[in-house]
């Protein structure tokens, strides 16, 4: 049984095991270039939520155990692939006639980063290899030099890294190199997961590629771009308090989308992987899924529950021919989980919200009794959603 495998289906075998035990799960227990343990590890990777990937990377980073640096490096291209790039793995060990990058991300606007990655930053790197890394990727025509650089990501910081930078500077490959701590690109995937418009997205990975910056526009852009989508007025099934129908009293919405996710990832049998506030994937793309969720609302006997349903969230499901919208109604006992396809023709007789910020359709949804309906626009015929309803 592969190591994926254990995860999807016996998971309390590795719950709350660290990384060393975990790898010896995987072939021999040994990373090594084009072996099965390396290709086990790197997709049982992929499987996981953000939380542990973190956990990983502080066991690696505080703990020494064989191959420790090569788990790092694995664990810093997962980084990679959740932030939205496609990545080329490395390799652990430098042999003759291979480039000997750790590994090759490639931005959405075709940039392509030569990744260099460091346990500690307490010796010095040699950046003349890594800039030959970089000749010999353009002179197979895999980029050019005016759309690549390098990024050198430090595992744990033992000392100041003003020396580093300094070498960097002072070296002829200072426009060509970046220099980020792995903490960061770590909160740099933990943004991308709690911002949903693409654009922030681009703007986040842009700040990883070489630029001057003596006119800090960019980066001020970068930042309250990346500030107005968070704190930007949500739709009303999210936003911070809300009146209790029954008492009058304020009440903040709990959020469930965790136990959702849980709930549902048992019922389809496969794990799912957070890619953004409320996109879902499986590690191969080859399952989209949006979770919404909301408070209940009393209104007399019936129960009333407000989602919204956004552009983006729509494009994301159309890019999977498997896809589904899911609403936690209340708490996660109460999941409808409706195939994209049937959803899809559903919206065009649903309420919308529109001004020069933003655009959603309304998903309004009541249950009285052992019934749960969709309620459309006036005139428009309701839809049951019992049979969509994820049992218990």
């Amino acid at each position: 049984m592969t190591l994926t495998s254990l995860w999807i289906e016996q998971r309390n075998q590795l719950e709350g095991k660290n990384i060393w035990q975990i790898m010896s799960f995987a072939g021999d227990g040994k990373l090594r270039d084009g072996n099965t343990t390396s290709s086990e590890f790197r997709e049982f990777l992929s499987h996981i939520q953000s939380g542990q990937l973190k956990q990983y990377l502080d066991e690696c980073l505080n703990n020494k155990f064989d191959d420790n640096g090569y788990v790092l490096q694995d664990i810093v291209n997962q980084i990679g692939r959740r932030l939205g790039f496609k990545v080329t793995d490395g390799r652990y060990r430098g042999t003759p006639g291979q480039i000997g990058y750790d590994g090759l991300w490639e931005f959405p606007d075709d940039h392509t980063v030569i990744l260099e990655v460091k346990t500690t930053d307490t010796y010095q790197i040699n950046l003349e290899t890594i800039a030959r890394y970089r000749r010999e990727i353009i002179e197979q025509n895999k980029t050019s030099e005016e759309s690549s650089s390098i990024l050198i990501v430090i595992g744990r910081e033992d000392r100041d890294t003003s020396d580093l930078e300094a070498q960097i500077r002072g070296s002829r490959y200072a426009w060509n190199i970046r220099l980020i701590s792995v903490d960061a690109l770590m909160r740099l995937m933990a943004l991308k997961e709690e911002v949903e418009d693409p654009k922030i997205i681009q703007r986040i990975s842009a700040v990883l590629i070489p630029r001057e910056f003596t006119k800090l526009d960019e980066i001020i852009n970068i930042a309250f771009a990346t500030v107005e989508d968070v704190i930007e007025e949500p739709p009303i099934d999210q936003r911070d308090e809300t009146i209790d129908e029954d008492t009058n009293i304020k009440v903040v919405p709990v959020s469930f989308h965790a136990a959702c996710i849980d709930r549902i990832e048992k019922f389809i049998h496969k794990p799912l992987v957070k890619r953004s506030r409320t996109t879902y994937s499986t590690a191969d793309e080859t399952i989209h899924l949006t979770c919404a969720v909301s408070k209940t609302y009393n209104m007399g006997e019936q129960q009333h529950y407000w989602f919204a349903v956004l552009p983006n969230q729509k494009e994301f499901l159309e890019a999977s021919q498997e896809s589904y919208v899911a609403f936690g109604c209340g708490s996660e006992s109460i999941i409808i989980l409706i195939p994209f396809h049937e959803f899809l023709p559903w919206l065009d007789e649903m309420g919308t919200t529109e001004n020069e910020r933003r655009f959603y359709w309304h998903v309004y949804i009541v249950k009285a009794n052992d019934s749960l309906t969709l309620y459309r626009k006036k005139g428009s015929s309701r839809i049951q959603l019992e049979k969509y309803l994820l049992p218990n």
